[in-house]
């Protein structure tokens, strides 16, 4: 019987899959052959730390659902904050939420993003399909290139609204292979470009968790004065490591985390 969670993550992973074709593939690279299925490690959601969206309004869609907060982390050259929540059953993916903190940022992206946001009815954060409503707002180019120029992230959220930023595999889960570097090489032998920012692996057995993941796909936005390809989602591979007292690692590094954030800067992630 499906339950409102599988409901939930199951939108999440469609909204995701139409602007992030590789992760369909790359599942179906990864799926062994016995059919058994992919376990989803976490996903991760970006926002603005404005009262009217901040950390707090995204995780309640969870926290309904019976999740409670993890770890907390602090990215201060990137001007973030996050925090990851749990489900008290071990099989449910873990969230990931991160939000720019606007008053750090230059008076000018702070003006963009107050214009963005204000216009926004309160009323739609707390609707159930929120978390895959995409953008709430008119962005013209030349907007979102003048926030490329302070904060990826910024200029992400401003021209993807509201969506999973990343699905995540459990490497753990996998019955063909048994290690990252496994995991990454034969996504590179398929052609797959990886984020190799602080290293295509992020992390280490001693950190208890190590990570890697896609370079973003690229999608094509619908600004308000032109159609252009920007990067869009990218697909996380996770491998955890037990703690002392034999329970897998649930939290994140906030170092390696740092990293991931690239996945979806646009330097990395142009053609050629």
């Amino acid at each position: 019987m499906q339950t409102d969670r599988d409901t939930l993550f199951q939108n999440l992973w469609e909204h995701y899959c139409e602007v992030t074709p590789s992760a369909q593939r790359i599942h179906g690279l990864l799926d062994s052959s016995q059919g058994k299925s992919i376990v989803n490690d976490h996903i991760a959601l970006r926002t603005f730390n404005l009262d009217k969206v901040n950390l707090e309004k995204l995780a309640a869609h969870f926290e309904t659902l019976g999740y409670r907060q993890g770890g907390e982390y602090h990215f201060d050259a990137k001007k973030l904050y996050a925090r990851h929540f749990e489900h008290p059953d071990p099989t449910a993916p873990k969230v990931f939420i991160s939000e720019l903190l606007v008053e750090q940022c230059s008076e000018t992206l702070q003006a963009i993003v107050h214009g963005l946001t204000d216009g926004m009815d309160p009323s739609v954060v707390t609707d159930s399909q929120f978390l895959c409503s995409g953008r709430h707002w008119s962005l013209d180019y030349a907007t979102y290139q003048a926030l490329l120029e302070e904060s990826e992230y910024a200029a992400w959220l401003a021209a993807w609204g509201y969506r999973v930023n990343h699905f995540t595999v459990s490497v753990n889960h996998l019955s063909q292979f048994r290690t990252l570097t496994e995991v990454n090489q034969t996504l590179k032998d398929e052609g797959y470009r990886l984020n190799s920012s602080g290293g295509e692996i992020k992390g280490s057995p001693e950190e208890l968790l190590e990570q890697s993941s896609t370079l973003a796909d690229r999608a094509d936005v619908d600004f308000s004065d032109q159609t252009a390809s920007i990067p869009s989602c990218f697909y996380e591979f996770a491998l955890r490591y037990p703690t002392p007292d034999g329970r897998l690692y649930s939290g994140f590094v906030a170092a390696s985390a740092d990293k991931i954030f690239e996945s979806t800067d646009s330097k990395h992630t142009a053609s050629g």
